[in-house]
């Protein structure tokens, strides 16, 4: 029997009228004129801190439900029109660089990878790869004997993975690995540096698929398809690649969503009693400023979300809110991400295609007999010529070398592995002595591996090595390096061993929520991007009736 798919046009989202409400040849968002205004004197029922993955989702949805909300941006609004440039220095402003100080005995980098600010968070420069974790990954502690289990399983996320698909919209080949699903649109057509990484997993006895990605293969609503510039991770100039900026975000302004860009939350506020938040206190243009809310939803990532909880402390809270018991800042996650460049004597161009064409989750579940629980992800790459150039240095090559590499740019092509890494308690956010531009404690950021991490990497990027050698490949480089931090305001299942709950709220403060990629209790071998969103979308409907002032 055949199942009909709904596919391309058939397939567009319910509740979120974003793909039209873009203008068909201006990139910008065209509401804005429309865009409340709340007074900063009276409460608002939402104030969201942070317009990325999560903060934008949860922003819509509520929205649509009659809230009033407000998120808070530290980054600018972007105009893709206005600030999106084909270029990769120039592309600079849309990662977080502000100091950070690293530790640990496998300190990991700060900046373009890690991080990003403005109106629509890192998913402005992110890749668009947009798997779904496994029924497995919440689950770890009861199948395979390490980390923890989530309090929350992957059925309860499955409708959610399968909106937030149907939004963004995810094009690729039907899955799998996994819960085996299919997409909303078909696969983009695979470019010849993917076709050469394809031949060698064959060779390998590796399955591969096109996909998942969020990026349109055919027009969606007012958005174009994709015309495989090659500028994903430098933001997507004709809106094909999808972020919360163009996805959601246009809804929610026509349902009320007041987002407050270029202004940095330094503390969440408590009651003399310590068992609610009231507001948030926020830099904008060098002056502190207050916004009441009935409830507060921080949404500012690993490294920040933590930051922000461990400097709001009062007389309840002295170590930070929701710190009762040292959990904020432990159990940040970083995937190990390996990445293995291969040189053929044709020209493959990597750069002509969205960067992670195709893929391969054989090896993501825990196979004892490789002597490391869990396990990952392959991926295409496509590094643009800095990015290159840095991965040529990684492997130990200057002067003249260098120079031969970058001129042989357009014979290279490059897989990549997500290891799953595990949590450890130590590796953790805590606040150094040395303040930023807004009075803020700078975030300090401890990493070290663990046996199993070590033994992962290791496995993963022999098997990339192989896949080239089955692939005929001249010559190889490698570079070692992490990708996608998460965790550090856990969700658990009692407060001793978590930030929050199942349903996002910070133990022991009934009106305050995080909603992002901090709250993983582990991280599988998958980009988090999806993850995170439809988290978002379940948190939303959990706080729907929860609304505690009448609609205006």
């Amino acid at each position: 029997m055949h199942r009909l798919v709904r596919r391309g046009s058939l397939a567009m989202p319910k509740d979120n009228d974003s793909p039209f409400l873009l203008d068909q040849h201006k990139r910008g968002l065209q509401n804005l004129d429309r865009m409340a205004r709340y007074p900063k004197t009276a409460p608002v029922d939402l104030a969201i801190v942070g317009a990325g993955a999560g903060g934008l989702v949860l922003a819509q949805r509520l929205a649509r439900a009659g809230w009033k909300i407000v998120v808070f941006e530290k980054g600018p609004f972007w105009d893709p029109d206005r600030d999106w440039v084909s270029d990769e220095a120039g592309s600079h402003p849309l990662y977080w660089t502000d100091k950070r100080i690293i530790g640990g005995s496998d300190p990991v980098e700060m900046g373009k990878n890690n991080s990003g600010q403005g109106v629509g968070g890192s998913m402005t420069h992110f890749a668009g790869y947009t798997p779904r974790f496994h029924p497995s990954d919440f689950e770890v502690r009861t199948r395979d004997g390490v980390a923890v289990d989530w309090p929350i399983s992957y059925w309860d996320l499955k409708a959610y993975f399968e909106r937030v698909e149907r939004e963004l919209p995810v094009a690729g080949q039907d899955w799998p690995w996994g819960d085996p699903h299919t997409y909303p649109h078909g696969p983009h057509p695979i470019a010849g540096a993917a076709s050469v990484a394809w031949r060698g997993a064959l060779a390998h006895g590796v399955e591969m698929r096109a996909g998942p990605v969020a990026i349109t293969n055919g027009s969606f609503g007012n958005r174009p398809h994709c015309i495989y510039r090659g500028f994903c991770l430098e933001g997507c100039k004709v809106n094909a690649k999808a972020s919360p900026l163009i996805t959601h975000l246009p809804d929610g302004i026509e349902h009320g969503v007041e987002v407050r860009a270029d202004s940095m939350v330094v503390r969440v506020e408590v009651n003399d009693a310590g068992d609610r938040v009231t507001g948030v206190t926020y830099v904008h243009e060098g002056r502190e400023e207050f916004q009441p809310a009935d409830a507060v939803a921080v949404c500012g990532y690993a490294i920040e979300s933590p930051r922000l909880l461990l400097y709001s402390t009062s007389r309840r809270w002295p170590n930070g809110l929701a710190n009762d018991h040292d959990q904020v800042g432990r159990y940040v996650m970083v995937q190990g991400a390996t990445q293995v460049a291969a040189r053929f004597p044709t020209e493959l161009k990597m750069y002509k295609a969205p960067p992670p064409e195709v893929s391969s989750e054989d090896f993501y579940e825990t196979d004892e007999s490789r002597g490391f629980a869990r396990g990952f992800s392959i991926q295409t790459i496509g590094p643009l010529p800095i990015e290159w150039a840095a991965h040529v240095l990684a492997d130990g090559h200057w002067g003249a070398a260098l120079r031969e590499y970058m001129r042989d740019y357009n014979h290279w092509t490059v897989l990549g592995v997500l290891c799953e890494l595990l949590p450890a308690p130590d590796n953790r956010v805590t606040l150094a002595g040395e303040r930023d531009r807004y009075g803020m404690p700078v975030a300090r950021f401890d990493y070290s591996l663990g046996e199993n991490d070590k033994k992962n990497i290791a496995f993963g990027t022999r098997i990339l090595e192989e896949i080239w050698e089955g692939a005929d490949a001249q010559e190889t480089l490698k570079i070692d390096r992490y990708a996608h931090l998460v965790g550090g305001c856990r969700m658990g299942f009692t407060p001793e061993d978590s930030v929050v709950d199942s349903s996002h709220k910070a133990w022991g403060i009934d009106n305050l929520f995080v909603v992002d990629g901090s709250v993983f209790a582990t991280q599988g071998a998958a980009n988090p991007a999806l993850v995170i969103m439809a988290l978002a979308d379940r948190c939303a409907d959990l706080l729907k009736g929860k609304r505690s002032t009448a609609a205006a």
